[in-house]
């Protein structure tokens, strides 16, 4: 049995899926086995994928489109590891992404959930490191406090992420009704019950300019987390709560660029109005009161200084 199950969701990625595979069947740790599951492309994807030549790949082929979280639930369901290391179909991962992690497994045995810092890619000039909210956090350990730590940035993304199988088949894997942020669902159910070992060393790359990953992010017709379910778990959990907020505060934020009113309202709403309780900034509260055609204007110049190599947030110029 491998030690690692690699789970690779794939949908029109056919210009990145090569180099994907390729910078897995390049580690440095060799035990795993490739589980691609090809979520009906209408490019080609799977023809490209099926041209990289190993009898580590296999790839599962959905009879219909089910979206990336059904991917995953595949993946992990037809994995043979104990530990699952997931990647996206357009992201790389550098030679000792898997040796960094089975050292964190070996290291911290408290642990289900394994992670190791990543950079943002936007184009072959330009890469940008995350600024995360981890305070005296040099190297490897367990994060004391999951949810604090990613009130600026997500210290990990999905492709630098590992799990043990138990952690998927305790919480129930991803929640396949969401179809926009399915990722923000799953590390609260997650992180709230297992404990995380984290590397600060950057091991993957998350390509940005990829298919429209940034500029994709209509929110029409698809079902975000519904942060109201967890707030029973917040009660007891100040840093939860912001958690929930800051990300309540981002997706009314999107529905709002789009003119969608009703469900920025909605969001708005769970906002706690103290700051101390939500975690959210004046800018962030002045930000969710702009006019939308405001919001779009300062989506771009976001993009552009991306692009530049800067990154300008409502948390902090990085």
């Amino acid at each position: 049995m491998a030690y690692f199950t690699v789970i690779i969701p794939l949908y029109n990625k056919e210009n990145h899926i090569e180099n994907t595979l390729k910078s897995v069947l390049n580690q440095s740790f060799q035990d795993f086995e490739i589980l691609i599951i090809e979520d009906c492309s209408t490019d080609n994807s799977k023809k490209v994928a099926e041209s990289v030549t190993s009898d580590k790949i296999k790839i599962i082929q959905h009879e219909k489109n089910k979206g990336l979280s059904a991917s995953r639930n595949t993946g992990s369901a037809n994995a043979n590891a104990t530990y699952l290391a997931f990647l996206d179909a357009d992201d790389l991962w550098h030679k000792n992404y898997l040796e960094k992690i089975k050292e964190l497994t070996e290291n911290f045995t408290e642990a289900h959930l394994f992670a190791t810092n990543y950079t943002e890619v936007y184009s072959e000039d330009v890469a940008v490191n995350p600024s995360s909210n981890l305070k005296n956090f040099v190297n490897d350990g367990i994060i004391p406090d999951f949810f604090e730590s990613n009130l600026h940035q997500n210290i990990y993304c999905p492709s630098s992420l590992c799990a043990k199988k138990e952690v998927f088949e305790e919480i129930g894997g991803y929640d396949t009704n969401i179809t926009f942020g399915e990722d923000v669902d799953f590390n609260i159910r997650a992180n709230n019950q297992f404990k995380l070992a984290y590397s600060n060393t950057v091991l993957v790359d998350n390509i940005m300019y990829s298919e429209n990953k940034i500029t994709n992010s209509s929110l029409n017709n698809k079902i975000i987390t519904d942060f109201d379910s967890y707030e029973y778990l917040a009660k007891n959990n100040k840093s939860l709560k912001k958690y929930l907020d800051i990300n309540r505060y981002m997706m009314a934020s999107n529905y709002k660029k789009q003119n969608d009113i009703a469900n920025w309202k909605k969001l708005k709403k769970g906002i706690h109005k103290d700051s101390k309780i939500s975690g959210l900034n004046i800018k962030q509260r002045i930000l969710l009161e702009l006019p939308p055609f405001v919001l779009r204007i300062l989506l771009k110049m976001k993009l552009t200084l991306l692009n530049k190599g800067i990154r300008f947030s409502s948390f902090k110029i990085v």
